[in-house]
């Protein structure tokens, strides 16, 4: 029989493959402006070998992170009680995270993404798309804020990153998570459902 030719099989350089267009695609085109079949296309294979794979689009892309966590399993931890300690509870499990052997991950791909622009791409996204739409979807706010709101808590949370993980700030660095949690979580829940400054008009 004459060989095949055209899209590619499964095999094992197939799932890579699949990655390699994943990156370069959610990188370029952000979560929401990839789609798997232009992934597929780009890989040389078929739709449904991605799915075979990877499952969903958000499968897909925490694969092409290499994610240390799914923010879908961890997150609904975050909403189970009182709505005005989402912030408290969100610093929480980002410490808790970071603190478990997961955190290695988190602090390469953070200091990767500091000197690789492909890597913030992949970062920005993972943040907007994975975690900070998930807890501001389960909030009563002005969708119009969303994006504010979310960018607020990312400085606050990628900043506690960097000083207590990365440049290892003291006494940040080696504070008990309680206390950073008493002290930055309000901070957060503000960020999240407290009122926004209105921007001074121009005269």
């Amino acid at each position: 029989m004459a060989r095949r030719t055209g899209r590619r099989p499964g095999n094992p350089g197939t799932r890579e493959a699949i990655l390699d267009a994943a990156r370069t695609a959610f990188a370029e085109r952000g979560f929401d402006g990839a789609s798997i079949r232009a992934i597929a296309a780009a890989a040389q294979v078929d739709p449904a070998l991605v799915h075979h794979y990877f499952g969903t689009k958000d499968q897909l892309f925490l694969a092409a992170m290499n994610a240390p966590f799914d923010p879908r399993e961890l997150l609904p931890k975050v909403f189970a009680g009182d709505r005005d300690r989402v912030g408290e509870r969100l610093v929480r499990l980002f410490l808790g995270l970071w603190d478990s052997p997961a955190g290695t991950a988190g602090v390469a791909l953070l200091r990767s993404a500091l000197s690789n622009e492909w890597t913030a791409r992949l970062l920005r996204e993972f943040l907007t798309t994975q975690v900070l739409r998930r807890v501001l979807d389960n909030l009563d706010v002005d969708p119009a804020e969303l994006p504010l709101r979310g960018s607020l808590v990312a400085s606050q949370l990628i900043g506690l990153a960097m000083m207590r993980y990365v440049i290892r700030l003291e006494p940040v660095a080696s504070a008990a998570p309680a206390a950073l949690v008493a002290t930055i979580g309000p901070t957060v829940q503000r960020y999240l459902t407290g009122p926004l400054p209105t921007p001074p008009t121009e005269s």
